[in-house]
C-alpha cells in the first residue's frame, strides 16, 4: 500500500523549466580556443613557408650548383658567418643603409607634398582632373630607367638626382589613392554640407580629407616601398657621392662576394618592409579602428 500525498485543493503543480544558462566558465571557452588556434596558425604558416624556402635554397646550393659555382648562391650559414657576423662587411652595409634611408625618406616626403597637392587640385573640378590626370598616368607609364640618364645630365649624379628618382617612382600611388579617397565621399554628406552653406575649403577640411584618410595612407604605404626601390636604382646608375645600398650591391656583385651580396639584398628588403609597416602603423593611428571592417573567421 502506497502513501498518497495530499495537496491543498486548487493548487496545480507545474514543471520547472529547464535552465538555458550555460555552465559557468564554459560559455567563452570556444571563442578563446579559436582565437588561440588562429594565433598559432598565423605564426606557424610563415615559419613553414620560410622552412620551405630554406630547403629550396639548400637544394639549389648543394644539388644543382657545382662546388666551384656555389658563390652564385652561397648557403645560408655562409651568409650569416661571412656577412652578417663580419664587422667590416656590416659596417659598409650599415653606412650604405643609412644613406639609402635618407634618400628614400627625402624623396617620399617630397612626393607626398606634390602628390597630395596634385590630387586636391584635381578633386576640386572635373576640368582640372581631365587636364592633369593624364600626365600622372604618363609619368607612371614611362620606364624610370629611360629617365635616369636624362636626370643625370640635368641635375648631376649626386644626392639630388637620387631624390628625384625616388619622387618619380613614388608619386603616382599617392596621387591616385588620394584622388580616389577625396572623390569617394557619400553624395548625401555633400548635400548636407550644401544645406549648411559650407565653403569649398571647409568641405575639403572637414569632410573629404577625413573620409579619404584610409585611401591616403594606403597610397603612402605603397609609395614608401617604391621610394626605397628608387633610392637603390639611383645608386646603381649614378654611382657618385656617398654610396648607398645600390652601390654596395653593385660592388659586391662585381667582386663576386656572394654572402655580402645576399646580406645587402636582405637588408634592402628589410628596409622596404620596415617602411611599409611604419606607414601601416601611422595609418592605424590616424584612422583609428572605425575603418576596420574585418571579422574573425
Amino acid at each position: 500500500m502506497t502513501a498518497v500525498e495530499h495537496r491543498p485543493t486548487g493548487t496545480t503543480e507545474t514543471a520547472a523549466p529547464e535552465s538555458t544558462v550555460p555552465p559557468a566558465g564554459g560559455g567563452g571557452a570556444a571563442p578563446v580556443v579559436r582565437r588561440r588556434r588562429k594565433t598559432v596558425g598565423n605564426a606557424l604558416l610563415p615559419l613553414a613557408v620560410l622552412a620551405a624556402l630554406l630547403g629550396i635554397w639548400y637544394a639549389i646550393t648543394y644539388l644543382v650548383l657545382d662546388p666551384e659555382r656555389r658563390f652564385l648562391m652561397p648557403p645560408p650559414q655562409d651568409v650569416v658567418t661571412e656577412a652578417f657576423l663580419d664587422g667590416p662587411a656590416m659596417e659598409r652595409i650599415g653606412t650604405a643603409l643609412w644613406q639609402t634611408v635618407v634618400v628614400s625618406f627625402t624623396g617620399l616626403a617630397i612626393a607626398i607634398v606634390i602628390g597630395m597637392t596634385w590630387a586636391v587640385l584635381m578633386s576640386q573640378a572635373k576640368a582640372a582632373e581631365r587636364s592633369l590626370f593624364p600626365y600622372a598616368v604618363a609619368l607612371q607609364c614611362i620606364p624610370i630607367l629611360a629617365l635616369v640618364p636624362l636626370i643625370g645630365f640635368w641635375f648631376g649624379f649626386g644626392f639630388l638626382s637620387r631624390v628625384i628618382v625616388c619622387v618619380l617612382i613614388a608619386l603616382f600611388p599617392i596621387v591616385s589613392n588620394t584622388l580616389f579617397g577625396l572623390q569617394s565621399v557619400d553624395r548625401g554628406m555633400h548635400e548636407l554640407f550644401d544645406l549648411h552653406g559650407a565653403s569649398r575649403l571647409t568641405r575639403l577640411r572637414k569632410l573629404q580629407f577625413p573620409a579619404a584618410l584610409p585611401a591616403v595612407f594606403a597610397g603612402f604605404r605603397i609609395s614608401a616601398g617604391l621610394s626605397v626601390v628608387g633610392a637603390i636604382v639611383g645608386d646603381i646608375f649614378f654611382k657618385q657621392g656617398t654610396p648607398g645600398l645600390g652601390i654596395a650591391l653593385d660592388n659586391f656583385r662585381s667582386r663576386l662576394q656572394g654572402p655580402e651580396l645576399f646580406a645587402a639584398i636582405f637588408t634592402a628588403a628589410a628596409l622596404g618592409i620596415a617602411v611599409f609597416l611604419l606607414f601601416g602603423w601611422l595609418g592605424k593611428l590616424a584612422v583609428g579602428r572605425w575603418y576596420d571592417q574585418t571579422r574573425d573567421a
